[in-house]
C-alpha cells in the first residue's frame, strides 16, 4: 500500500511537467484515432486497441497520469465521435484502467506475470463487472445477459490483447523512452 502512495504522489508530481502534459497529449491524439476503428460486433460489443496508449501513459508517467489520461480520453472521444449517450460510468472505467496500469507499471520492469495480471484485473474488474453494470443501466437490458455475453468474447480477447499489451510494454521499456522523457523534469 505504501508502495502504490508513493507511486500516485511521484505521478502526481510529474503530471505537471510540460514534457508530460506534450506526450500526453500526442498519445490522447493516438487514443482517440485508435477509438475510431473500433470492431462493433454488436450493439454492445465492441473489439478495440485504445487501451494501448492508456496503458503506456500509465507506464511511462503513474497511476495519476493514467487516470487523468483515460478521463480526458473518454470525455474528448465522446465529443469528437459519440457512439450512445454519454454515461459517466464509462469515465470512471477509463481512469480505474489508467490508474491500474499506473499502479501496475510505473518506475516497475515490465514482465508477463505483471502484463497478464494488470490485464486480468482490467479485464474482470471493468470488462465483465464495470461495462456490463453500466450498460443494464443505461439500456435496460438485463444484467447477466449482458455478463455472458461479454464473458465469452473478453475470454477470446485477453490472451491477444494481454500479448500485444506485453510487447508494447517491452518496446517502450527497451527503447528508455521514460528516462528520455523523465530527463529533467
Amino acid at each position: 500500500m505504501k508502495q502504490i502512495l508513493n507511486s500516485v504522489r511521484l505521478s502526481a508530481k510529474e503530471l505537471g511537467s510540460i514534457r508530460a502534459i506534450t506526450v500526453c497529449g500526442m498519445l490522447l491524439a493516438l487514443r482517440i484515432v485508435l477509438s475510431m476503428f473500433t470492431i462493433h460486433i454488436t450493439a454492445i460489443l465492441r473489439i478495440s486497441f485504445s487501451y494501448l496508449p492508456i496503458a503506456a501513459v500509465g507506464m511511462i508517467f503513474g497511476p495519476v497520469a493514467g487516470g487523468v489520461f483515460g478521463v480526458a480520453g473518454d470525455i474528448l472521444g465522446y465529443f469528437i465521435c459519440p457512439t450512445g449517450p454519454y454515461f459517466p460510468g464509462f469515465t470512471l472505467n477509463a481512469f480505474l484502467s489508467g490508474f491500474v496500469y499506473g499502479v501496475f507499471f510505473y518506475r516497475k520492469p515490465v514482465s508477463l506475470r505483471r502484463t497478464f495480471s494488470a490485464k486480468a484485473l482490467i479485464t474482470f474488474l471493468i470488462s465483465i463487472l464495470l461495462n456490463p453494470l453500466w450498460l443494464s443501466i443505461l439500456y435496460g437490458k438485463a444484467f447477466f445477459a449482458v455478463v455472458s455475453a461479454r464473458i465469452v468474447t473478453n475470454l477470446v480477447m485477453f490472451p491477444i490483447e494481454a500479448t500485444i499489451l506485453h510487447l508494447l510494454l517491452k518496446m517502450i521499456e527497451k527503447s528508455r523512452v521514460t528516462r528520455l522523457i523523465r530527463k529533467n523534469c
